[in-house]
């Protein structure tokens, strides 16, 4: 078998907030920093989704990557595009949206979808910032 990794890039703008509710804005400043913005901040996010498995014989693709587009954009982007992450995303509910938080989120959501094709989800990245992101491998 010879095992193939391809990666499709998808982006989305969100906003959100780094609070714990039972903490003082004093203390959520010290350990969240501007995250901590009693009117929330946001990114322009870039996930990465890289999946895994044996190229067809005949056409060569692992799965072609307008399928792996489309459920990124049906089970991730239209859900959190343009969204507070702590409000509006059904996925992310009575979660801190942490990137790290956020990145196993939208792993969750694409699993079972990768699951029904002829592949294996290998990782979920999430760049939250230029110098910042999370890698997810399940």
């Amino acid at each position: 078998m010879r095992m193939i990794y391809i990666t499709r890039k998808e982006h989305f703008s969100a906003s959100h907030k780094l609070h714990m509710e039972d903490w003082s804005d004093e203390r959520n400043e010290e350990v969240f920093g501007k995250c901590s913005n009693p009117n929330g901040h946001g990114h322009n996010y870039q996930v990465y989704v890289t999946i895994k498995g044996e190229p067809d014989k005949g056409t060569g693709f692992l799965v072609n990557l307008k399928t792996i587009s489309s459920i990124i954009n049906e089970y991730v982007i239209e859900h959190v595009d343009h969204k507070n992450l702590n409000e509006d995303v059904d996925f992310l509910r009575d979660i801190m949206p942490t990137t790290e938080n956020v990145v196993k989120g939208i792993w969750e959501q694409l699993q079972p979808e990768m699951n029904k094709l002829n592949c294996s989800l290998h990782c979920v990245k999430l760049q939250e910032t230029e110098n910042n992101y999370a890698e997810y491998y399940g």
